[in-house]
């Protein structure tokens, strides 16, 4: 005699999770790839991505409804809600770090190695341009004495080369750290100063980031001082200062490969 195996169905809470948890992927996939295609501005990225944080929040709570209906009815659905948890995860992870660094690090968006007179951004027509009319500014006390507490290693590079030297020097780190150069002024003038304006873009939305590299000879020697702003939002989480670390190190390559 046969007997009829009926299965508990899977839990609705389960599947609608997993849903959700795939639609934030998506929606936070179009959003990047549209930030990077300069498709929206920064703050429709921002927002695009927002709303796949909130779908993926959502993602979980239903994941965990679902524990709670299958730990009590004994429905199916357990791996869909795991799998669903992963997923979400995966989105939620990356401003999880960011609130970790909002925590531990001051709110700043623009670090210079020279606090005393940090690095100008050009002014020229070629350089507004390509920073959209971003000039920066000058750097409030507060910050100057924020930074020097949070980032004590950040300090003017100095090289024992001449100026045009470290400028080749200069020119082949920014190259291979793929910052694009929107204006340049070799050493000479009066003072001998060289600089260079680029800009970066962040890891993920890629949103712009302006640098400006200033070289100032000394006896056998060139300084280098470095600035790294963050062109939106006001906590930067540490990304100029490690951009400004990242630099220093591909410079130092760059003198080990000489």
């Amino acid at each position: 005699m046969r007997r009829l195996i009926i299965e508990e169905p899977v839990s609705a809470a389960a599947s609608w999770s997993r849903r959700l948890a795939v639609f934030a992927l998506t929606v936070a996939a179009i959003g990047v790839g549209l930030a990077r295609l300069h498709a929206i501005d920064a703050p429709a990225g921002l927002a695009v991505f927002a709303a796949a944080m909130l779908f993926s929040c959502v993602a979980v709570l239903l994941a965990i409804s679902a524990f709670v209906v299958i730990w009590r009815t004994g429905r199916r659905g357990t791996g869909i809600a795991l799998m669903s948890i992963v997923l979400a995860a995966l989105l939620l992870g990356f401003p999880a770090y960011l609130a970790a660094q909002a925590l531990r690090l001051p709110v700043l968006n623009d670090v210079s190695t020279d606090l005393i007179d940090p690095p100008d951004f050009s002014r020229s027509s070629a350089a507004l341009t390509a920073r959209n009319g971003h000039v920066g500014g000058e750097l409030p006390t507060e910050w100057r004495e924020a930074q020097r507490r949070a980032y004590p290693d950040l300090q003017p590079i100095v090289l024992d080369l001449e100026v045009q030297d470290a400028w080749s020097l200069v020119l082949n780190a920014v190259s291979n750290m793929h910052w694009k150069i929107v204006d340049r002024s070799p050493p000479g003038g009066r003072q001998g100063l060289g600089r260079i304006d680029a800009v970066d873009v962040s890891m993920i939305l890629g949103f712009p980031d302006d640098v400006a590299i200033r070289l100032r000879p000394l006896a056998g020697q060139t300084r280098i001082d470095i600035r790294s702003a963050s062109r939106y939002g006001r906590h930067d989480f540490g990304v100029n200062a490690s951009r400004i670390r990242k630099f220093s190190d591909e410079l130092q390559a760059q003198l080990d490969a000489r």
